[in-house]
């Protein structure tokens, strides 16, 4: 897919997701925590009233203690400024360190169920989304979130809390002078909403762009090798120059926005400090105020805008936290396409055969059919082979057949059975899968043969590694089976980890064998080792061996050619030979031969 695919596709439920909607969703993963979210807003209510009572204890040292030159009261209100301090710290760090605890639960729960819900999907979503661009949504996202509830929320909250008990405050002292700051107040609403309103499209936009940056790093970083084989270092660096310059212009604009909202919210600090300097002034001598209740007011003035500053200073967390949620649950919001049966049929195990009826295949559904018409049949314990030019639909067939996807049109049985009556986890269990390009897992030796099943022994993971003698250079290895895998297998062979492969569908027992070029990694001494292998593990077994080494299929009981999704052939390799057709020509091809027949070939 190209670079441009990837900056434009879009996960189909994201803009369909509000914000009031996605917030909503958290409610449940809030609600588990609902009694240490009250204790915490209860240290929160506490902390932040007890922060106002040293403004006031200051109009009282002024207007009381200094002016009666009581010095004695003097030390006592400071010592219980002192106090009231301490008590307000203490309370703001229970208070932050209960709510940490709570918000990395939250995000653990909320990663898991991302999770679990990738794992959920198709492989056609897969197909359409790529690896980094979810990899920012279960990580980056949620730790936006995280952010936002450990951090940003109880800021806001305990900011709420403040300014409504600054007003009060000072509407108690003198209204007259509150109703004219009081005044000051919708304006800076106003700005605050204008700003949001702004800025939000362009903090998520913000968002894609990252993700569209860590999308590229991925695929270069995991791809590094064929950049630097193939000179691709020019094109590497323009890809994520790019998105750099990209993810750089939104950024301008959401900083500049930024800058100019905190500059006018703070001139509209001082004009509230000049206010009451002047109308303090007017009225002093009249005796309406007192020196120390304007010095209270301009100290709550100060303290009133400081959650302006924190909000403008919080504003990308909640636009990330915002972004990220809707990023977060339209990704929960996509459904599988191949959704199991509401009420399954029952297939413990294959008994007479697998069908193909008519089986018509596109994977981007606008009429280029990747397969065409595809009837045939793969009784109970024969083996089917698929030839043919790369592309030319080999592989979906084992695609559809595992109900990867699904056909447009025809359907595919297993004894009779449509496989979408069958749930999708009991079909696939009944199939081992080995492909031309092997993944290996983080772990050891015998997690990778028995990708960490429960139900498989150590010693049927021993006899199936023997089996395909992969068993030789397992015991060569410095710790044998508990032996650490590298990322990607890197410190295996091509061959050796081919054999790896071939036990972990070996130590499953399947009914169905499918081979996907399965032998073309491995050098002919190998290869022979492993047809030998084959050939017992085959025995009584039903198998579909896609296959361009045509040496490998010779005896095989039939054999398909399969050129632009459609079957132009079939039959034994002999018979194949002598229609002199196409499979003949690739025969004829890869050996050099007059005729084509082999003793052993059928």
């Amino acid at each position: 897919m190209s670079a441009e695919f990837y900056e434009d596709e879009k996960i189909a439920a994201e803009t369909e997701i509000r914000s009031r909607d996605a917030f909503r969703r958290l409610v449940p993963l809030l609600a588990e925590h609902k009694g240490r979210l009250a204790a915490c807003l209860s240290l929160l209510v506490g902390g932040t009233l007890l922060s106002l009572c040293w403004p006031v204890l200051l109009k009282r040292a002024l207007d009381v203690d200094i002016k009666n030159s009581d010095f004695s009261g003097l030390l006592m209100t400071v010592l219980a400024i002192g106090v009231i301090q301490m008590v307000t710290l203490v309370l703001q760090y229970v208070q932050r360190v209960w709510l940490e605890v709570i918000g990395q639960d939250i995000m653990v729960a909320l990663k898991r169920k991302l999770f679990y819900h990738i794992l959920s999907l198709d492989v056609s979503f897969f197909d359409r989304n790529p690896v980094g661009r979810l990899m920012a949504r279960v990580e980056s996202d949620t730790e936006s979130l995280r952010m936002m509830f450990t951090n940003t929320v109880v800021l806001l909250v305990g900011d709420i809390i403040l300014i409504t008990g600054i007003f009060a405050v000072m509407f108690y002292y003198s209204w007259r002078l509150a109703s004219i700051l009081f005044g000051i107040v919708p304006i800076v609403a106003i700005i605050i909403v204008v700003f949001e309103r702004k800025t939000t499209p362009r903090f998520l936009e913000v968002r894609k762009r990252i993700a569209a940056v860590t999308a590229g790093l991925t695929e270069f970083l995991h791809g590094m090798s064929i950049v630097q084989i193939f000179h691709r270092g020019a094109y590497a660096r323009e890809r994520i120059n790019r998105a750099n310059r990209l993810k750089f212009e939104q950024d301008v604009y959401v900083n500049m926005a930024v800058i100019l909202f905190f500059n006018t919210v703070f001139f509209f600090e001082y004009v509230m400090i000049g206010l009451v300097l002047f109308f303090g002034v007017l009225w002093i001598e009249k005796g309406l105020i007192t020196v120390g209740t304007i010095s209270m007011f301009i100290i709550l003035i100060w303290r009133s805008f400081d959650p302006i500053w924190r909000t403008s200073e919080q504003m990308s967390n909640i636009q990330k936290a915002i972004a990220g949620a809707k990023r977060i649950f339209a990704l929960l919001s996509e459904q599988a396409r191949l959704p199991d049966p509401v009420q399954p049929v029952a297939w413990p195990s294959l008994k007479r055969g697998i069908r193909f009826e008519n089986v018509w295949f596109s994977y981007t559904n606008d009429g280029n059919f990747a397969l065409k018409e595809a009837s045939f049949e793969v009784p109970f314990g024969k083996r089917l082979a698929l030839v043919g030019m790369t592309g030319g639909g080999k592989t979906t067939v084992i695609s559809l057949l595992l109900r990867l996807y699904d056909p447009q049109k025809g359907r595919i049985t297993v004894d009779g059975i449509d496989i979408r009556d069958i749930s999708k986890a009991q079909l696939r269990k009944r199939f081992a899968l080995v492909l031309q390009d092997i993944l290996l897992f983080p772990g050891d030796v015998n997690s990778n043969v028995s990708l960490e099943s429960e139900e498989i022994t150590k010693e049927q993971i021993t006899r199936a590694a023997e089996t395909v003698e992969a068993d030789r250079f397992i015991q060569r290895l410095p710790y044998g089976y508990k032996t650490e895998v590298s990322e990607k297998g890197a410190n295996f062979s091509r061959g050796e980890r081919q054999l790896l492969s071939f036990a972990r569908a070996l130590v499953v027992d399947p009914d169905v064998l499918l081979l996907d070029e399965a032998t073309s990694s491995v050098d002919p001494e190998t290869e022979r080792t492993i047809q030998e292998s084959l050939a017992r593990l085959m025995a009584g077994r039903t198998s579909i061996i896609i296959a361009h080494r045509l040496s490998t299929i010779l005896d095989v009981d039939q054999i398909l050619v399969i050129r632009r999704g459609e079957i132009i052939e079939r039959g034994t390799h002999t018979e194949l030979i002598l229609q002199n057709g196409y499979y003949a020509k690739l025969f004829h091809l890869q050996f050099k031969q007059t005729n084509g027949v082999i003793a052993n070939a059928r």
